[in-house]
């Protein structure tokens, strides 16, 4: 079987860039040895948001008294409900990529894929046999998975990855969270929702530690708030599984503490699926861990490229799918402009959200900026208020000099739907007295967009 492209990895890189080539008129194929749409549809960004959302309408529930709703009898989460539902929702997203896969003539191949020399790729199928494929193009868009610590050994019982806590048997009691990335921090909120006790363990002086210094403060107040345990400057030495529960060794400033837990969930990372691919016999290029490739996401080897969490830049599903785009656009002869990683949103859909794009103001100031910041709290927002969802903030930071937007940093309810302004913003060399001239409707909590502009130059109305 002879194709223009075939795409090894239906994740948001893979499919995305197979619907994109088949509108550009290439004869394409996908394969793919498990669910289509990869993790993200199966076990990373939507189940989880169902079962976030889950927790989220758990905890309105709890405190409908405080929307003058009255409810009786005995509340509580049905944890295998929950589960039960976000499988379904993946489910539900994976059957939709396979209608896009058959509106577009797209055709998928079942099996794990692996690169020759002579530039084939050679399928096996579920049942041992092998199949031969050509194609004048191949993407590899394999993605990523759970990264695994020496000292963080996962059984899949007692010590388990995020995959595993979408599917545990039964609600744990107790739980110990190490990494307070967006992935930790969005599992800790989740269990601790549902009235599992929560430790979340963080090695750097922050949760979210990439996130700006005053957002990630403000969400570490949040989750104390919550009844999160939150340890900061920690390190997991050591775990003990040997028992009924999992004891961890935790190093704190003050020393080491012994931890005990139903449960461990290590969410340090994630590591790129680069073994078992054919890079090593096709002589694809490493660096630094990750494929080599140039702004078109182009290898070393002719008609060989890469996209997603194997490459460099942010392993985000949205930056996955525009570097296909961008991929197959270039491969079909059209002239897309390369991504521009310095404006990519990323969001934590913790109760209260997370969302940024842009520099940190401790990244603007070590560029050597002079800066303009403002902040408006949502304490000072109406509709934050008639919501019930007053705390956090948006922070917009400026350069001083010609007012283009640096950075914009957000923490609060449904930021996260909200973050694609400031990036569009940031896209088109917006000036902060742009955004406050540009007229926000009312009540919104993007207003409070409009009122960070205007506190950064001292025109702010509401605080």
């Amino acid at each position: 079987m002879d194709f223009d492209l075939i795409i090894i990895g239906s994740g948001p890189g893979g499919y995305v860039a197979a619907i994109r080539a088949s509108q550009l008129g290439m004869k394409t194929a996908v394969v793919e040895k498990a669910e289509l749409g990869g993790i993200c549809l199966n076990w990373g960004c939507i189940p989880t948001k169902s079962l976030l959302k889950s927790a989220s309408v758990f905890q309105y529930i709890k405190h409908a008294g405080d929307y003058g709703i009255t409810v009786t009898g005995d509340i509580k989460a049905d944890f295998d409900a929950m589960v039960k539902r976000s499988r379904e929702v993946a489910a539900g997203m994976s059957k939709g990529v396979q209608f896009l896969f058959k509106k577009n003539k797209i055709e998928l191949i079942q099996g794990t894929g692996k690169l020759t020399k002579d530039k084939t790729v050679e399928v096996t199928s579920a049942d041992g046999t092998t199949q031969e494929l050509s194609a004048k193009n191949i993407i590899l868009a394999t993605g990523a998975r759970s990264k695994q610590l020496p000292n963080l050994p996962q059984d899949g019982e007692k010590v388990i990855g995020y995959r595993k806590a979408m599917t545990l048997e039964k609600q744990p009691e107790s739980m110990i969270v190490v990494g307070s990335g967006a992935i930790g921090s969005e599992f800790a909120w989740f269990y601790n929702a549902i009235g599992t006790k929560v430790t979340l363990v963080e090695y750097l002086p922050n949760v979210v530690p990439l996130e700006d210094e005053d957002v990630s403060k403000q969400l570490g107040r949040e989750f104390k708030k919550a009844g999160i345990k939150v340890m900061t400057n920690a390190e997991v030495l050591s775990v003990d599984a040997s028992g009924d529960k999992v004891k961890a060794v935790i190093k704190t400033k003050k020393g080491e503490e012994e931890h005990e837990a139903d449960i461990i969930l290590s969410a340090v990372g994630i590591t790129p699926n680069l073994e078992n691919i054919g890079l090593e016999e096709a002589g694809i290029e490493i660096e630094n861990g990750k494929i080599k490739v140039d702004d078109y996401y182009r290898t070393n080897v002719e008609g060989v490229y890469a996209i997603g969490d194997i490459v460099h830049g942010q392993a985000l599903a949205h930056v996955a799918s525009a570097e296909g785009i961008i991929c197959v656009e270039k491969m079909a002869g059209e002239k897309p402009e390369p991504l521009d990683y310095g404006n990519i949103p990323a969001c934590t859909y913790t109760t209260p959200e997370v969302a940024s794009v842009g520099m940190t103001e401790k990244a603007a100031k070590e560029a050597g900026y002079e800066l303009k910041i403002g902040k408006f709290p949502f304490t000072a927002s109406g509709k934050a208020s008639a919501a019930g969802h007053r705390e956090g903030f948006v922070k917009l930071i400026f350069d001083a000099k010609y007012g283009e937007l640096l950075g914009a940093h957000l923490i609060g309810a449904n930021v996260t739907e909200m973050i694609g302004e400031l990036v569009t913003a940031r896209k088109l060399e917006t000036t902060g007295h742009e955004i406050i001239k540009s007229v926000h409707p009312h009540p919104t909590m993007s207003e409070a967009i409009m009122e960070a502009a205007a506190a950064a130059y001292g025109e702010v109305i509401h605080i």
